[in-house]
């Protein structure tokens, strides 16, 4: 009895051990199994966005250097009538805007009295940063222009119409860095009887969208009356190129109250010097 026992359990025992074995195996490759599925988060891999693009822009140019002595004249016919040289020269050289961050916003400014009127030349460039690593730059520019579209009282195509509240929140951040106000021109600042309505120009060269401007534009015109008659007008073109945002304002007062600016005259001056701005760019 004793041998038949001994047989049965060098036949059996083995076959045991082995399915044991087997057992520990499998229960301790499903364990290692789940852990590792939690471990890695299955989908993340494949889901994870890669960060989106920079802009194409680091830096912004010197504004005050920009605009060529020839356009200027143009623009600000006082120029040429002074007579003090020195006057003459720093009036051409313009006065850099005040701005609290210039890796994101610097801006230049002309302003010259002539025999006829007074104009005045603002040259902005905005450097737009998203803070949204989700969020290209070039995106959160075009949400920026979007918002100045609105505000310019012209429709937004439906494809730039994507701002948000997030976005909304990056802009009063963006603000914040230039000292929580947007730079002014020197008219109408402290004028509290002017007043703005949209400007009357002749059919084709109303406040519009500019085709062949940088990646997206718009041109906004508009006439301001103050006091009893005193008219000037303000031209205003803006275009995006990539994460830059160049807004050009062009102003003209008449030296008599019953003269209306020219509408034509003023915005060709305005869009050929967005186009040189662009062409520069665009190199």
């Amino acid at each position: 009895m004793r041998g038949a026992i001994t047989v049965q359990r060098k036949v059996y025992a083995p076959g045991v051990a082995a399915l044991l074995a087997a057992l520990l195996v499998g229960c301790s490759s499903g364990s290692d199994g789940g852990a590792g599925s939690e471990d890695s988060k299955p989908g993340d891999a494949g889901s994870a966005a890669a960060p989106a693009e920079p802009g194409k822009y680091r830096t912004l140019p010197e504004p005050c250097g920009e605009v060529e002595p020839g356009t200027l004249d143009a623009m600000l016919p006082g120029l040429k009538e002074m007579e003090d040289g020195e006057q003459r020269e720093k009036a051409y050289e313009g006065t850099p805007t005040v701005t609290y961050d210039t890796d994101r916003r610097v801006g230049c400014r002309w302003k010259v009295e002539s025999s006829g009127a007074s104009h005045h030349l603002l040259v902005d460039f905005e450097r737009v940063v998203s803070y949204d690593g989700t969020v290209s730059d070039d995106d959160r520019a075009a949400e920026v222009y979007a918002k100045k579209l609105r505000a310019a009282g012209l429709p937004v195509p439906a494809a730039s119409d994507s701002e948000s509240p997030a976005s909304d929140a990056d802009a009063e951040e963006g603000d914040k860095a230039q000292g929580g106000k947007k730079d002014r021109s020197d008219h109408g600042d402290d004028d509290a009887t002017s007043t703005t309505a949209p400007a009357t120009p002749p059919a084709g060269l109303e406040p519009r969208s500019l085709d062949d401007l940088g990646d997206e534009a718009f041109l906004n015109d508009a006439l301001t009356t103050t006091g009893s008659a005193t008219r000037h007008r303000t031209v205003t073109v803006v275009f995006r190129t990539s994460n830059v945002i160049v807004t050009i304002e062009y102003d003209e007062q008449p030296g008599r109250r019953t003269d209306v600016p020219d509408s034509k005259e003023m915005q060709d001056k305005a869009v050929e010097l967005a186009d040189g701005l662009a062409g520069e760019f665009d190199e």
